[in-house]
């Protein structure tokens, strides 16, 4: 599918064929898409849970407000993010690069992240929010549908996948074969009230 019929076709969708399964090839290929999301300072730092057990999704759709497509959508993906990712062995996201590049990058990984938690939480957020988008365009271009969540409790999740302290939950991304459309765009704001020029 065209990458511009991709974003304009995509919608969230909540209803799914809760039969279907997903080929190991097709979620290898939603994964391998997804890495390809830019991170800062290419620290890479989503961490993708599936949820494939059928015990766990049951559980988490409980402190998910019971929303349906937790369960029915042929895949629920937990996207993670480890905030302390840029202080583990940071060469290693620089390895194929030259080495006057190397020497300049990964000390200025840490003279970025360095005793600055709210910089290290917001580009959790933002890498993941990019990864998302990558994951559900990817979905829609090899037919299926999705929808980002953030109905749930972030906390009881965080139990139930076993969260690593370091880590935090940004969202959800359902993915699978939508058995009903999502809603019709309801409406666009113009590009004249949401594009500024130079200055508000």
């Amino acid at each position: 599918m065209d990458t511009f019929d991709a974003i304009k076709e995509r919608r969230s969708v909540k209803q799914y064929d809760a039969t279907h399964q997903m080929t190991t090839e097709e979620v290898e290929k939603l994964f391998t898409m997804a890495t390809h999301s830019p991170t800062a300072f290419n620290i890479q730092h989503w961490r993708f849970v599936n949820v494939v057990d059928k015990e766990l999704r049951e559980k988490i759709k409980a402190v998910s407000w019971n929303q349906a497509q937790v369960t029915d959508a042929s895949m629920l993906v937990i996207l993670t993010a480890d905030t302390k990712a840029w202080d583990k062995e940071a060469i290693r996201y620089w390895k194929n690069a030259d080495e006057p590049v190397q020497q300049f990058m990964v000390p200025a990984i840490e003279q970025y992240y360095s005793n600055n938690e709210q910089t290290q939480r917001d580009e959790a957020f933002r890498s993941c929010g990019i990864a998302a988008q990558t994951l559900m365009l990817t979905a829609k271009a090899m037919g299926y549908d999705s929808c980002p969540m953030d109905g749930f409790d972030f906390d009881a999740v965080g139990k139930l996948i076993n969260l690593p302290e370091d880590h935090i939950i940004s969202m959800f991304v359902v993915i699978g074969k939508g058995v009903k459309e999502g809603w019709p765009n309801p409406g666009k704001l113009s590009l004249s009230e949401v594009v500024v020029e130079n200055k508000f």
